[in-house]
């Protein structure tokens, strides 16, 4: 599976099992993750790429600041996600 930066995905392992995040950092084996309140944009949670499922969502305007490297802020996090799951 390749991930990249603003996919949102479900962890599958562990206390955060079954919530959704957003993709902001890509590493071989590990993705950091940030949900914009158990994780926050400052201490995202770096989990090994085993351990999450991958789904259909992608969200663009998040992918964008980051690669530009804009400044997010939890609230944005919280809102794309948010956005996001209601339309799926």
């Amino acid at each position: 599976m390749e991930f990249q930066i603003g996919d949102i995905v479900i962890s599958t392992m562990g206390r955060d099992r079954g919530l959704y995040f957003i993709v902001v950092k890509v590493e071989e084996n590990y993705v950091y993750l940030v949900d914009g309140a158990l994780r926050k944009v400052d201490n995202p949670k770096k989990k090994k790429t085993k351990h999450i499922e991958l789904t259909s969502m992608h969200e663009e305007n998040i992918a964008n600041r980051v690669i530009n490297r804009h400044k997010i802020t939890n609230q944005d996090i919280k809102r794309a996600l948010k956005e996001v799951l209601r339309e799926n």
